[in-house]
C-alpha cells in the first residue's frame, strides 16, 4: 500500500470519527431538559418565591411577574436587590417620618450595589446618613434572608 492510500484511510476514518462523535452529542443534547427534576417537584431556581412585598407590589402595579420587577424612571438592578427594594418601600410607606425618602437600589457601573436616597448615590447600607433609614434597610435585608 501506497503513503498517500494510507493517508487517505487515516483521513477517511479520522472523518468518520467525527462525524460519529457530532451525532451522538446531538443525540444526547435533544435529551437535556432544563427543567429536568424529580416527579411534583419544581427546578431549583422556581423553589423560592418573591418576598411578599414584590407580590403586593405587582399587584398595585397591576403588573405581571417577571424576573425584574422595575419601575419606570427607576435604576434596574439585580432581581434579588429589587425584591428587597420592595421590602424596604413597603416598610418606608408604614413609617411617617421616612415616607419624604426616595429610595432605589440600582447597579454600579464597576457592578456592585447602589443605593440611592433622594437621588444621592450610596456604596453600602452604612454610608446613609440617616439612621432611621439605614436601620430599616438592614432589617429589610435580614428579613429577605430569613425567607429564602
Amino acid at each position: 500500500m501506497s503513503d498517500m492510500s494510507m493517508v487517505g484511510i487515516v483521513g477517511i476514518v479520522a472523518l468518520l470519527v467525527v462525524v460519529g462523535i457530532a451525532a451522538w452529542l446531538i443525540s444526547q443534547g435533544r435529551k437535556f431538559k432544563l427543567t429536568d427534576t424529580p416527579e411534583g417537584q419544581k427546578p431549583e431556581w422556581m423553589r423560592t418565591s418573591p418576598p411578599q412585598e414584590t407580590l403586593d407590589a405587582l399587584q398595585a402595579d397591576k403588573s405581571k411577574m417577571a424576573v425584574f420587577d422595575r419601575d419606570q424612571d427607576e435604576k434596574l438592578a439585580a432581581p434579588f436587590a429589587e425584591q428587597i427594594e420592595d421590602i424596604v418601600h413597603a416598610r418606608i410607606a408604614e413609617n411617617p417620618s421616612l415616607q419624604n425618602l426616595k429610595v432605589d437600589f440600582g447597579t454600579a457601573p464597576d457592578g456592585g450595589l447602589e443605593i440611592i436616597v433622594n437621588d444621592q448615590s450610596y456604596r453600602s447600607v452604612d454610608e446613609i446618613p440617616n439612621e432611621a433609614l439605614k436601620a430599616l434597610i438592614k432589617q429589610s435585608i435580614e428579613s429577605y434572608n430569613r425567607a429564602q
